[in-house]
């Protein structure tokens, strides 16, 4: 909490919201003027330097109409959209607003309505050309590239001192927070050394380029994986990478969460073949076990159960601490919407006080490798990631599995993590998902899933090689991003 004196003269538009004339954030934007150009949005609008535009709201029925994205608020994370959104539309919808929002690359799109993600922002790239943005999302667009680049605007945006500013001028319109048009009250700080801009700039891009490639492997990864399951080879993968980016961008898959959920089918079904009173159809999906059945010759099919009975992998949950804890400290507490794309993000929700770590650390026992897999939500149930070195002090939630691999001459973590991606897998959690009380959840029937490990144990490793070097360039280029972002101004 802050405290100083402000002139009534001072007031602007009858706001009387402290932190919206935060004096820290004005004695730092004025230590800034000798080594930066300090220019307001509504400015760089007004000289056409930069547009910006809002989306739409299509309407709940046209959700799951097809599979050209829908991104949400929720969708951004880490400065990209997700692989999978929770929602996709069909290509007559997209039609119809594709050229009133008219999505290119090099724009940003940045959370204008919501709470905790208001400021969250990320840079379109060739992957994400084809989708619909809701009216939550602001899509900046830069129009005089000579005067300033759209890499260098996405750095000063995600700079302390610009992610400030849009805090300090966030309220609550009727039940949610926003920036409304104070967006164009804000302030870029434009380095006046012209080489040091062209080398963030430069770097940016290499980055962004970098997780691009390794956002391409994970959109992809589901059927991939798959494909080298039933052909014991790593082959259709090294051909993926191996494929000039033109190509990769014409094969893209572009399902949404939505296909995990598979299509309605009628079957018969045995009564003798009914487990513990459970008479959901979808739990008894027949491509499910005729997959397993056809993956056999070249895996070893085994239950995450048997897997923990031979002490091959350890399971366990997480902790609520209590909403009172929230805002303690900066210690990550990492939630079902904390992660997505294989990693954590880099600005999760919410921070812990040292002495509320201290009380759980012991039995959370985080560790790099470690999978963190959602079992509780909807859409979100099955989501994983991995804990990468750098990232062990967190806490996580009730409503997460922690998976960890104990012995690893058959299975490393690596390969869980692609495992657990594959669409065969994917599907059986879904069919394992059932409703409790108001949430869906996968509860113990994780141990039922059954996961194909190859017999080989060349693919074995070359899969668990290939997946660590994605995930490690991509945690590496994320990390090069908050470091740019920081070094900017």
């Amino acid at each position: 909490m802050i405290s100083y004196w402000l002139n009534s003269s001072s007031v602007k538009d009858r706001v009387y919201i402290p932190k919206y004339y935060n004096p820290g954030l004005d004695q730092e934007l004025e230590s800034l003027k000798e080594t930066h150009d300090i220019v307001s949005l509504s400015t760089l609008v007004n000289e056409g330097v930069i547009s910006v535009s809002t989306g739409h709201e299509i309407g709940k029925m046209a959700y799951g109409t097809g599979n050209v994205p829908f991104v949400r608020t929720s969708d951004l994370t880490n400065w990209e959209t997700k692989t999978s959104p929770k929602q996709g539309v069909s290509e007559s919808i997209y039609l119809e607003y594709r050229d009133s929002q008219d999505v290119q690359s090099g724009d940003i799109l940045l959370v204008r309505d919501g709470t905790y993600l208001i400021g969250t922002n990320c840079i379109i790239t060739e992957l994400d050309k084809k989708i619909l943005f809701q009216s939550h999302l602001l899509k900046i667009r830069v129009e005089k590239k000579k005067y300033l680049d759209p890499y260098l605007l996405f750095v000063l945006i995600n700079s302390p001192v610009f992610q400030r500013q849009i805090r300090s001028v966030q309220f609550t319109a009727d039940t949610i927070d926003t920036i409304g048009n104070r967006f164009y009250d804000l302030f870029l700080t434009i380095p006046k050394d012209i080489v040091f801009s062209n080398e963030i700039c430069k770097k940016c891009c290499d980055t962004v380029k970098n997780r691009e490639l390794g956002k391409a492997f994970i959109k992809n990864a589901p059927s991939l994986i798959e494909d080298v399951l039933s052909t014991n080879s790593l082959q259709p993968i090294k051909s993926f990478l191996a494929s000039t980016w033109d190509n990769i961008l014409e094969n893209m898959s572009s399902d949404t969460v939505t296909s995990e959920f598979g299509h309605f089918e009628t079957f018969w079904c045995s009564h003798r073949a009914i487990k513990n009173r459970i008479y959901l159809p979808k739990y008894y999906a027949p491509e499910v076990a005729s997959e397993l059945r056809s993956l056999s010759p070249t895996c070893s099919c085994r239950t995450v159960g048997e897997l923990v009975e031979d002490g091959v992998l350890m399971i366990s949950t997480g902790d609520e601490v209590g909403k009172m804890a929230y805002g303690t400290g900066s210690i990550p507490f990492i939630r079902t919407s904390d992660f997505s794309n294989w990693e954590l993000k880099h600005d999760p929700k919410q921070g812990l006080s040292e002495d509320i770590y201290s009380k759980y650390a012991v039995k959370q026992d985080v560790k790099a490798g470690d999978i963190l897999l959602v079992r509780d939500g909807t859409y979100l149930v099955g989501t994983s990631c991995i804990i990468s070195e750098g990232e062990e002090k967190i806490l996580y939630c009730g409503g997460l599995y922690k998976l960890r691999v104990l012995k690893k001459e058959f299975l490393d973590e690596w390969l869980l993590l692609g495992l657990v991606n594959s669409y065969i897998v994917k599907r059986q959690i879904r069919t394992k998902q059932f409703t409790r009380d108001v949430i869906d959840t996968l509860g113990k029937r994780i141990e039922e899933v059954v996961l194909p490990i190859p017999k080989s144990e060349r693919v074995r490793k070359e899969l668990s090689l290939q997946i660590q070097s994605i995930v490690h360039s991509r945690v590496q280029a994320k990390r090069q991003i908050t470091q740019l972002s920081k070094s900017v101004c």
